[in-house]
């Protein structure tokens, strides 16, 4: 189970680095990138992950570490 988790990361960040090659080559947003990615792999895209629910876990802690990027850089002036 654990190397089953390992080779969905693997399959991830793989198909991201891919899809973000293709998105700078077109000049897309690397946000439209990531998002395009969790599509594909996801279970209703091509069904790549199997660990859905531990990368679901991930998926949230990204989200807040996007958020708090997101208020590092907002400014009220």
């Amino acid at each position: 189970m654990e190397f089953s988790f390992l080779q969905d990361i693997f399959v991830i960040l793989t198909l991201s680095i891919a899809i973000l090659f293709v998105c700078h080559r077109l000049h897309i947003p690397t946000v439209v990138g990531f998002l395009l990615t969790g599509m594909l792999a996801g279970p209703h895209g091509f069904g790549l992950i199997r660990a859905v629910e531990q990368v679901e876990h991930l998926a949230e802690i990204g989200v807040v570490l996007l958020l708090f990027t997101i208020g590092m850089e907002f400014s009220l002036s």
